[in-house]
């Protein structure tokens, strides 16, 4: 997750130039669920991972990863998951088709159709997880601290989840 733009100001007249030290040198890559229980505030869980281009490291997260999150999910919820997930190329690999069907007793999966982000509370939480980064970070690690920022205020303002989970249009405000 590189800053998708950066915000500068310039006298007039003059050409604003704005600089990106370490472009290319890594990446972020972010997975999380909007969760919510009945009568309890929304949860936002989610995972980090900095990519710095090393050999044999990662670029981002595997069927692993994502199991990983779903186990961490059901211990700080405490019960069943009802999962509704978009399509990226790795939700429908076989690993994680088999560990949803040996948990099928707590595990509940709905697939979204291949391209609704209008559908997915998580795109909107990105969406706010992104704003003004440019504006906030030069290199990988300023990034990394940037968005663990941002995601602990979206965790601590519990409103601004539930207006992605409202804008879907999935469930009423109130």
């Amino acid at each position: 997750m590189t800053p998708p733009r950066a915000r500068t100001w310039v006298r007039i007249g003059r050409t604003p130039v704005v600089r990106v030290r370490g472009r290319g040198s890594g990446h972020v890559s972010m997975a999380g669920m909007t969760c919510c229980k009945p009568g309890e505030r929304l949860r936002l869980i989610y995972r980090i991972r900095e990519y710095r281009g090393r050999k044999d490291e990662p670029k981002g997260f595997g069927w692993r990863g994502f199991r990983d999150l779903i186990v961490r999910a059901r211990i700080q919820l405490d019960g069943p998951i009802v999962l509704v997930w978009d399509n990226i190329r790795l939700h429908p690999a076989k690993p994680l088709r088999e560990f949803i069907a040996a948990n099928a007793d707590w595990l509940t999966v709905f697939q979204l159709p291949i391209y609704v982000p209008d559908l997915n509370p998580q795109e909107g939480v990105w969406s706010l997880v992104k704003r003004d980064i440019g504006n906030l970070a030069a290199n990988l690690g300023q990034i990394t601290r940037a968005v663990k920022h941002r995601l602990k205020q979206i965790q601590h303002h519990p409103d601004l989840a539930d207006s992605c989970l409202v804008g879907t249009g999935l469930i009423m405000g109130g």
